[in-house]
């Protein structure tokens, strides 16, 4: 479970939001209020306000969201539950709050408000708000056995991981059987084996590098591989066909619907580093 928090001055307008029938809005939890409507709710915050003309951002704003499969499972009673364990471990006392649950996406969330003003005019300290929330967040996925920020980016490293490795099989495999002998050709042979290849051109109209699209996932090249920068792949491009018809081949490239032309870094970098290699190896290209 992710958790966001902020103070905000806007509270009418941020209470409607979260009150939106269209998003399914629906009250789980409600802490010494009686209104019915946007509007109530946030009259009876400003009531307690009144008592703090120095505080502007008075009325603090949470954002609750549980994974897909957890916002599957949690039903009114435990969304309650939720939102009372959060408000404790922030240690928000005995103030007034109200939280809705949105469930017009399939990623159900929670927006908590609670007014930052207490019932002695006290307004809460809200400095690292932000990291709190996310801290008190943790603790209450592990309270209620809910899966934890910590283990998403375990397991968003792990598919990570895969992903990283499957683009380079497909790429060896596009450099091995294609033998693309331009930029232009391993965009097509790579959008063949399922990868899109998103050129990255810099103001002056020149190709730099690449990224990379599969499954969902969008990466540069270096963090794919270090052998899939864009200067890499063009040195391997060269190794295959010859410094000169290389060149000659990428002068002028028509790439996503536009001509550009390789950087001269880019350029400079693929001739001498191919040339370097041809002559050590003893060849002539």
């Amino acid at each position: 479970m992710i958790g966001k928090g902020k103070s905000i001055s806007h509270t009418r307008a941020s209470m409607a939001y979260g009150w939106n029938q269209e998003k399914n809005a629906e009250v789980v939890y409600r802490q010494y209020l009686t209104g019915d409507n946007p509007k109530e709710i946030s009259r009876e915050f400003q009531l307690i306000q009144e008592q703090n003309t120095n505080c502007k951002k008075n009325t603090l704003s949470f954002v609750l969201s549980p994974t897909i499969e957890d916002g599957k499972q949690l039903q009114k009673k435990e969304l309650q539950k939720i939102c009372s364990s959060f408000m404790e471990k922030m240690n928000l006392g005995e103030r007034q709050a109200i939280a809705f649950v949105h469930r017009d996406k399939q990623h159900l969330h929670i927006h908590l408000y609670v007014n930052r003003i207490d019932f002695n005019g006290t307004a809460y300290n809200d400095s690292f708000i932000g990291k709190r929330s996310q801290q008190a967040a943790e603790k209450v996925a592990e309270q209620y056995h809910l899966t934890t920020v910590r283990q998403l980016q375990v397991e968003k490293e792990f598919n990570l991981r895969d992903i990283r490795s499957e683009i380079k099989r497909r790429h060896d495999i596009t450099m091995k059987n294609f033998k693309p002998r331009s930029f232009a050709d391993y965009i097509k042979a790579m959008e063949t084996n399922r990868v899109k290849v998103i050129p990255c051109i810099n103001k002056a109209n020149k190709l730099q590098g690449f990224r990379f699209e599969f499954d969902g996932y969008n990466l540069k090249g270096s963090e794919i591989h270090r052998l899939m920068s864009g200067g890499n792949i063009g040195k391997a491009m060269a190794a295959q066909v010859g410094v000169k018809p290389f060149l000659k081949d990428n002068e002028q490239l028509n790439i996503a619907g536009k001509a550009v032309q390789l950087s001269n870094r880019l350029t400079l970098s693929i001739a001498k580093q191919v040339i370097k290699r041809i002559i050590s190896q003893g060849f002539e290209y």
